[in-house]
């Protein structure tokens, strides 16, 4: 509950200033007969304005007799004060004000109905309980009460601490996760007019949810946590980023950007989120598991060669597919700018990028089509630039079928990275998208048919809590083999999402045509799910 006091400034007339009727020196009050006249003017003149501007503020001036004009030029603003209470959204950080119980955001839903916005069945209320226990439960909290309707089987909460890979016995069917406490104290400090979207509390939904469910502890196997050396990062960003984020502990708060921050604890979260990474995509690639999923902060996406933004502090997939020399699918709204730049040039590679761009006005503004790689790699990098926001499951359906598994087939890659930004989630107060938990079921579905399903997923962005943690969900069941419901019967892709696949398949055959060598096999490969 956050209350503002907002005092009311009732000045008379315009700029604030009140007439007043001067006297003769000896206070008499005999004055000539212009300034009587000029006087007798500007007093009426004045009761004018000061009616309208009570009328405003009351609304009932014009019941003011003379005596409460009196009274009135004895009141003291200072004194007059109105409070406006409001509290901020569990769920989604929307502002809403005292006498809603529940979050009034709305967001679109269903793509094709995205030209009748006003249409009440192409919107969705987010709709949160004011008290949420989503993060007690997850998403299956209720969003009406405090009242959970908890049907799954229950288990302890997780700790980093708790079962740590090396004292698991090794096993070639385990579902790894990566997760530490002390990522929780990355968060801003410096207290703004609206929370940040990306906050500790994402992690809790998830780790809530999981839990909730009994598939964490339980049926997946946590890793212990280490912070990766400075000599790691040093293969992915320069020595200027690095000492840049390390610096960061000297101080109680410090900005990169306007919108990415770092407190004193931000460097070692960044240390154990790449650290992460890089031994879970070990233990996946050396086969002592068949995949895992690193459910880390800070993301890392954005982070390029030189610079930390979008929220980003290291590139987390970046570093990992390094480690085995492969690379995975990546589900988020933006575009993963600092993946591409830093493997731009290289044929060791495959990056495939399903994001939203609108001509590039959409953040980062980078991935049009024809940014299909540089310096002799020209095909390793495959973007697919959604032209509006509302997409969802039948279009990134539709663009996997035809061009993300195509492409992928044709460079068989060893290993599979999924840097997962649920901010295409509907709901998403960022990525404004319309993806389902059953819809990044199926995808991940398609993309553990490589590699021989050696696959790890990355989190990456996301800021609606209960859309964050319920494709988490979904997507940790594919992991370990559980049916899930992945998207039965949802019909064909808009018309806009056909063209831009179209378009993506045009300039990518004409690389490939200008190559009169076959591609070599590529041991990794990226996907940005956007």
């Amino acid at each position: 509950m956050i209350s503002e006091t907002i005092t009311e400034d009732c000045c008379l007339g315009n700029g604030g200033g009140i007439v007043r009727v001067c006297s003769n020196g000896n206070g008499s009050g005999n004055n000539s007969k212009g300034e009587e006249q000029l006087s007798e003017v500007q007093i009426k003149k004045a009761k004018v304005q000061k009616e309208m501007t009570m009328q405003d503020i009351f609304g009932d001036a014009n019941e003011l007799d003379d005596d409460e004009d009196e009274d009135d030029m004895e009141w003291d603003p200072l004194r007059e004060q109105v409070t406006i209470s409001k509290w901020f959204c569990t769920n989604c950080t929307m502002v809403n004000f005292e006498g809603a119980v529940h979050c009034h955001k709305w967001y679109l839903i269903h793509e094709l109905n995205y030209l009748h916005a006003n249409d009440s069945h192409c919107k969705q209320a987010c709709g949160e309980y004011k008290e949420s226990g989503i993060l007690e439960h997850g998403f299956f909290a209720s969003p009406e009460s405090l009242e959970a309707n908890i049907t799954v089987s229950t288990a302890k909460s997780v700790s980093s601490k708790e079962a740590p890979v090396s004292l698991v016995p090794a096993s070639t069917n385990r579902t790894l996760v990566g997760f530490d406490e002390r990522m929780l104290l990355h968060c801003e400090v410096e207290v703004k007019s609206h929370p940040h979207p990306e906050r500790p509390d994402r992690l809790r939904a998830i780790i809530a949810s999981l839990t909730t469910a009994g598939i964490l502890p339980g049926k997946c196997h946590p890793i212990t946590a280490r912070e990766i050396a400075p000599r790691e990062l040093l293969k992915v960003h320069s020595l200027a980023h690095v000492e840049a984020v390390e610096l960061t502990e000297q101080a109680i708060s410090s900005y990169f950007t306007p919108d990415t921050y770092a407190n004193k604890h931000s460097a070692q979260a960044a240390r154990l989120a790449a650290g992460l990474c890089a031994d879970l995509t070990s233990e996946i690639y050396n086969g002592r598991a068949k995949n895992g999923f690193a459910l880390i902060r800070p993301p890392g996406h954005h982070a390029g060669v030189h610079q930390a933004m979008g929220f980003c502090l290291h590139n987390n997939a970046a570093i990992a597919a390094l480690v085995a020399q492969a690379a995975g699918a990546k589900k988020d709204v933006h575009h993963g700018n600092g993946t591409q730049e830093i493997f731009d040039g290289s044929t060791s590679v495959l990056y495939v990028s399903l994001h939203r761009h609108e001509c590039g006005r959409f953040y980062p503004g980078t991935g049009a089509s024809y940014e299909v790689g540089v310096k002799g790699a020209e095909g390793y990098c495959v973007n697919i630039p959604w032209m509006r926001g509302g997409v969802g499951d039948k279009d990134y359906l539709f663009a996997f079928q035809y061009v993300v598994l195509p492409i992928a087939l044709e460079f068989d890659p060893d290993f599979t990275i999924i840097s997962a930004g649920f901010d295409a989630a509907r709901g998403d107060p960022l990525g404004g998208c319309d993806v389902t938990p059953p819809g990044y079921a199926r995808m991940t579905q398609m993309l553990s048919t490589l590699a021989g399903g050696k696959m790890l997923v990355i989190l990456e962005g996301g800021y609606n809590l209960r859309s964050i943690s319920s494709s988490a969900t979904a997507v940790i069941k594919v992991l370990l083999g559980e049916s899930t419901e992945c998207c039965q019967g949802i019909g064909g892709p808009s018309g806009a999402a056909v063209q831009t696949v179209l378009d993506v398949l045009n300039i990518q055959s004409k690389t490939r045509d200008k190559e009169e060598e076959e591609k070599p096999k590529s041991p990794a490969m990226v996907v940005d799910v956007l």
